[in-house]
Parts: structure tokens; C-alpha cells; sequence
């Protein structure tokens, strides 16, 4: 059985704390270094499933690592380096209270907004006569308040001004990197066959300046569709084909599962665990367009930790 990284709980030289996300677990060191582990956690519907997927922790940090390096001259990143698959060591900023939400098509929560009649999101004006996955005249900004429990929340441009979450210049050029790293997403995402239909950014700011944090481009923060038949599947009215984490959530609710109150997680048979790990290495393939090489996960963390130790030692003098 592969071992998988459900939960760490590491003690690094100069180690302030420890945060654990929905899939990351994340260490402060000295108030300037930030330590993501990517770990092999899964959520969806808010809510982290109880069993691990072998390598989901290597994709997405491999795919995030990929495209932020390739994204370095739109805007400066928090990365410093990976030493490990599942980890990514970097600048420690302060995040904004936003994430950037920014949409090509129409698609996932958007087209569910604009099936129940609402024609305004997030204070931007949507065109009638639209239908599901069909893409916009332009790309639309929809950003969402960084809920720290419970579900993020639509918000407007005019709002988050108002309401002092970020300052007008810091805003106006967030939204110019955003649209910035979307074209360059697109290109990148055309030349696998690919069509980027809408992700999410998120920015913090360190010695007064605006980085591009946490990850970018991988299946979890965005949504892909191939671009083969699209176009004829839009005619006919069928569902467009997706590279993204939904399978996970159709599964789930195919088995009961939205995660509402009262609703109870369906099991995790170790078919169902292989065939997401299967299928997220193959979201790897697609989206990067190279081989997906399996790391030796046989004492995997020990593995992460001595990589994270020897990096530590040899750039921050420990």
C-alpha cells in the first residue's frame, strides 16, 4: 500500500507555527520563511474526505511549481525553492483579504448563479442568452472575501474598496496581474489542447510589495476543458469534457454526498483511491505535457523532512 502524507508534524530550527489548511500544511520559520507541504489530503464541498490520495500532493505542488516559474516576469513569487516533490519553500507575506477570481467561460458556480435568473456577479454585468460552458465576450473578475472558516464569499470591486479590504492602487494592480497571468494561463493551456476556463490568484505583500502566492494553474484552483469538441459540444447541448477535480465531487454526489448537514461521506474503497490517484497523474500529464514520475513514497516523511532540513541548513544558515 503506498503511504501517503496525511498530516505532519514537524519541529524546524527557528519554527514560530504551524498552520493546517484543507490540503497544506504550512510552517513559519523566523517570520520571513514560509514551508508548504502539499500533502495528500482531499476536499471537496468544504470538507476534507477522510483518506488520502497516493501523489495528489506531488501533482498539484509540481504543477503550481511549473507554472509559477513560468509566470515570474508577469509578477514576483513567493518561491524561493522546492526541495522536495510536495514542497515548496518561500517568502512569507502578508496575503490580501480577496482572492482573484477571474472567468473566460461560463461555468461551475457562475452558470449556477445565472440559471437562477441573477444577471449581476460580483457587480459585473453578465449578457442574456448565455448558456452553460459558453465563453464570455470577456474574461470577468469575480473576486471572493478569504473566508478563514466556512465558505468564501462573492464580493464586488466597489465593496472591497469600501470596505478597506485592499486600497485602490494595490486593487487596480491585482486585477492588471490577473488578467496578466490568465492570457498567459490560456496560451500555455492552448498549446496542451487544453482551454483554462476560469481560476483563482492569490497575492500578499512583503517590504511593500505585491507577490503571487500559494499555488496557480493546478486541477484544484482551476478548471480545464479540452478544447477538442468543444465547440460541437456546445451545440449539441452536451457536457463539456473536464479536467479538473469535479470527477471527485460528481462521485461523491452520485453516492449522496454535498456535504450538507446530516449527509454522510461515502466510503473510500481502495478502487475509488487509485482511480483519483490515477487520474490526477494524468491531470499532470495533460496540463504539463511531461511524464509524471512517482517518487519513492516508502518513508515519505522522513524523506520530506530530511529534504526541508537540508535546504534550511544550506540557505538559512541553521
Amino acid at each position: 500500500m503506498n503511504q501517503v502524507i496525511m498530516k505532519t508534524d514537524f519541529n524546524f530550527p527557528g519554527q514560530q507555527k504551524k498552520y493546517q489548511g484543507k490540503v497544506r500544511d504550512v510552517y513559519t520559520i523566523d517570520g520571513k520563511t514560509l514551508i508548504m507541504i502539499a500533502t495528500d489530503r482531499i476536499s471537496a464541498f468544504d470538507v476534507v474526505l477522510p483518506e488520502g490520495i497516493p501523489y495528489k500532493g506531488q501533482v498539484l505542488n509540481q504543477i503550481a511549481a511549473k507554472f509559477l516559474a513560468a509566470t515570474s516576469d508577469i509578477v514576483p513569487n513567493w518561491v524561493q525553492g522546492v526541495p522536495d516533490p510536495v514542497v515548496t519553500i518561500g517568502k512569507a507575506c502578508d496575503p490580501f483579504k480577496v482572492e482573484m477570481v477571474i472567468r473566460g467561460y461560463l461555468s461551475g458556480h457562475a452558470a449556477r448563479e445565472y440559471a437562477a435568473g441573477r444577471r449581476m456577479l460580483c457587480g459585473v454585468p453578465l449578457p442574456e442568452g448565455l448558456k452553460e460552458n459558453d465563453r464570455l465576450p470577456l474574461p470577468i473578475i469575480t473576486p471572493t472575501t478569504k473566508a478563514s472558516v466556512g465558505h468564501d464569499e462573492d464580493i464586488s470591486k466597489e465593496e472591497i474598496l469600501k470596505q478597506g479590504l485592499v486600497s485602490k492602487a494595490d486593487y487596480e494592480q491585482l486585477e492588471a496581474y490577473t488578467r496578466a497571468l490568465f492570457q498567459r494561463g490560456t496560451e500555455m493551456a492552448a498549446a496542451r489542447g487544453l482551454i483554462l476556463v476560469d481560476t483563482k490568484y492569490e497575492f500578499g505583500k512583503a517590504e511593500g510589495k505585491i507577490y503571487l502566492i500559494d499555488e496557480i494553474h493546478t486541477p484544484d484552483s482551476s478548471r480545464y476543458f479540452y478544447k477538442e469538441g468543444y465547440e460541437a459540444r456546445q451545440q449539441s447541448g452536451e457536457a463539456q469534457r473536464q479536467l479538473s477535480k469535479e470527477f471527485v465531487r460528481q462521485w461523491l454526489m452520485d453516492n449522496g454526498f454535498q456535504g450538507k448537514d446530516g449527509q454522510k461521506i461515502p466510503t473510500m474503497t481502495p478502487d475509488i483511491i487509485h482511480s483519483i490517484s490515477e487520474r490526477y497523474m494524468e491531470l499532470y500529464e495533460h496540463i504539463t505535457g511531461e511524464k509524471f514520475k512517482k517518487t519513492d513514497v516508502s518513508s515519505v516523511i522522513n524523506r520530506v523532512e530530511e529534504n526541508i532540513v537540508s535546504y534550511l541548513k544550506l540557505h538559512h544558515a541553521i
